[in-house]
């Protein structure tokens, strides 16, 4: 199973829960925490990663570390069930994805824009107005810049993407002069 697959299930499954219990900004603030302490400490990543290290000390190194933090119930049953399952190690993926589901449920997309300039405020608000009407949703942008696609912009909301960059049309141009 692919880390997308297991991010997106772990995170539909936490979201499920905290959009019932109301905890939505809690649990996501705290799972941040708990993603930064895992990626910054190469002794917990070690720790929880490792198969030579039996189950029994993985739960008590993170019931000593929930004991010291104490989070919420919700995330800690949560970090509990990641462990029970291997998976503690994906915290980073799946608080990523947990984010974006979070937003999905919300109504609101997330796009990304990549032009070859910084984009002055007027364009990156007819863009947002654009994709709104498009999407139908509320729409959060995120403003890259690309020189390599020389001018236009590529724009994607999710798995759709929309090239409007002058590199792929002059890229199809040359292909049709090629192929006749």
């Amino acid at each position: 199973m692919s880390r997308e697959t297991i991010a997106r299930r772990y995170s539909a499954a936490l979201a499920d829960v905290v959009l019932q219990s109301g905890e939505t900004e809690t649990v996501k603030t705290e799972l941040a925490a708990w993603t930064d302490l895992f990626y910054t400490s190469t002794d917990l990543q070690t720790v929880f990663s490792n198969p030579a290290i039996n189950h029994s000390s993985k739960e008590n190194v993170l019931e000593g570390l929930i004991a010291k933090a104490k989070p919420s119930k919700a995330t800690a049953n949560f970090l509990r069930v990641l462990l029970q399952n291997g998976r503690l190690t994906e915290i980073g993926e799946i608080n990523d994805r947990f984010d974006a589901v979070l937003q999905e449920r919300g109504g609101v997309v997330a796009a990304e824009i990549t032009s070859s300039r910084d984009l002055p405020e007027n364009e990156r608000a007819e863009f947002k107005t654009n994709l709104e009407k498009l999407t139908g949703k509320k729409v959060n942008i995120n403003y890259t810049v690309d020189k390599e696609i020389i001018g236009g912009v590529v724009t994607r909301i999710g798995s759709i993407v929309y090239d409007g960059s002058i590199r792929t049309k002059l890229e199809n141009l040359r292909e049709e002069l090629i192929n006749g």
